[in-house]
């Protein structure tokens, strides 16, 4: 059940957040603004849902997701709707900033819960699950946005997400508890096989606040923060500019680019789903390390090879057919990624994946403001699929590199029979 609602959180988010691509340019056409404005605004959304990461994930470890997640769902649903009110450029600049604010912590609240619902040989799945929810919420988005905003205009289609949004905040807050043991209705078998399955903590110790040293100090925290910057840079392309740039580069009607953008995210659901069944299966083979590196190698390197496919294609059904293997194989590295979180951060999982998430979503703002600005400088869209592919391929790299088995708190407890591999 719990997997069930967080898909559906998961769903719900990338519908708010990617609606604002199918509706660039009504929006644009309705505040006379530029298409340099209309990046600051896509950015704007990056930035504060990058900046608020790390404190969302303080505050799950510290209060626990159930109080947490309901207040940020409401939160940033407000201001989905308030995004209706925006008179002008810095009006919407505002309102989206405070928009990716209010989303910030909402996966890494998911991966605290996960820390305490999950079996570890379960973990790579459930991540998997969660983030195609994304995906197929953003490829729902652009075609059924296009037309919510046909029927019934740009400012009243946010208020319906609103809405929706608030509505899910107070069943979570209703049904979810913070730990097994406090839910009363769970199986007492079902209890006890999350009990003996999920991840050993050191319950000795008090679970008090971690240190910025010892976060900033972990070279673990910056691989997977710099790794995470690159699969981000690449897939945010997808949520701002894959639609306009399809519509305008193959003369393409409004709905027709929508389903055509809503493929690629389609895959990278799909994308998300063998990873984490890979990341699982190698798992419970032994080989913790290998679990968390092959498919975040793989999927990096599908992702390069795709977006340089994207750029040679000269109709719509080719590049999009490259752009979603690209979006497929950057899919590949969440599930890794946030499992690698959850493995070394243990009790503090919300701060250390809070604070990947914030720098993947750096590269989310400087994908938004990128591909405007390079293509005014150089004339040609080619150099920002240059530097896509060339960060696709760093992160594979630094993959090479990480260890699941490095805790950044080393305390006597194991991860469910893991053999280091």
């Amino acid at each position: 059940m719990l997997v069930m609602v967080t898909f559906s959180l998961s769903v719900l988010l990338y519908v708010d957040r990617a609606a604002i691509s199918a509706a660039a340019e009504p929006i644009q056409q309705s505040l006379s603004l530029s298409k340099k404005q209309m990046g600051w605004v896509l950015s704007a959304f990056a930035l504060g849902y990058a900046l608020f990461q790390t404190p969302g994930g303080l505050l799950a470890d510290r209060y626990g997701p159930r109080r947490v997640l309901a207040a940020i769902t409401a939160i940033w649903s407000i201001f989905t709707g308030l995004t209706a009110a925006a008179g002008g450029y810095i009006s919407l600049l505002a309102v989206r900033f405070l928009f990716g604010a209010g989303e910030a912590g909402a996966f890494p609240n998911m991966a605290r819960a996960t820390l305490s619902w999950i079996p570890m040989g379960e973990r790579g799945i459930v991540q998997g699950i969660n983030f195609s929810g994304s995906r197929l919420g953003a490829a729902a988005a652009m075609p059924l946005a296009a037309l919510m905003i046909q029927a019934i205009g740009w400012r009243e289609s946010f208020v319906v997400l609103m809405i929706v949004g608030i509505a899910w905040a107070i069943f979570w807050y209703a049904w979810f508890r913070d730990d097994p043991t406090e839910d009363r209705s769970i199986p007492a078998a079902e209890l006890e096989y999350i009990l003996t399955h999920r991840q050993k903590l050191d319950t000795t110790r008090p679970a008090g606040a971690l240190r910025a040293g010892t976060l900033l100090s972990s070279g673990n925290v910056w691989l997977m923060a710099v790794q995470y910057f690159c699969s981000n840079f690449t897939f945010f392309f997808c949520l701002t500019w894959l639609f306009p740039n399809l519509k305008s580069r193959f003369d393409l009607p409004p709905v027709q680019a929508g389903l055509y953008a809503a493929a690629p995210l389609v895959c990278g659901a799909i994308g998300n789903w063998v990873s984490g069944a890979m990341v699982d299966r190698i798992y419970r083979s032994g080989r913790w390390v290998a679990s968390r590196r092959v498919p975040a190698v793989l999927g990096y390197l599908l992702a390069a090879g795709g977006v340089l496919g994207y750029i040679t294609a000269s109709s719509p059904l080719p590049s999009v057919m490259w752009f979603s293997v690209a979006v497929f194989g950057a899919d590949m590295t969440l599930a890794p990624s946030w499992s690698f979180c959850i493995d070394i951060g243990k009790r503090h999982a919300g701060l250390v994946s809070g604070t990947m998430n914030m720098a993947g979503n750096i590269g989310s703002f400087l994908t938004a403001l990128a591909f405007p600005y390079l293509l005014v400088w150089t004339g040609s869209t080619l150099p920002f699929f240059f530097v896509a592919a060339g960060l696709n391929l760093l992160g594979a790299g630094l993959w090479l590199l990480a260890d699941p088995r490095r805790a950044l708190e080393q305390d006597p407890s194991t991860a469910d029979g893991a053999t280091p591999a």
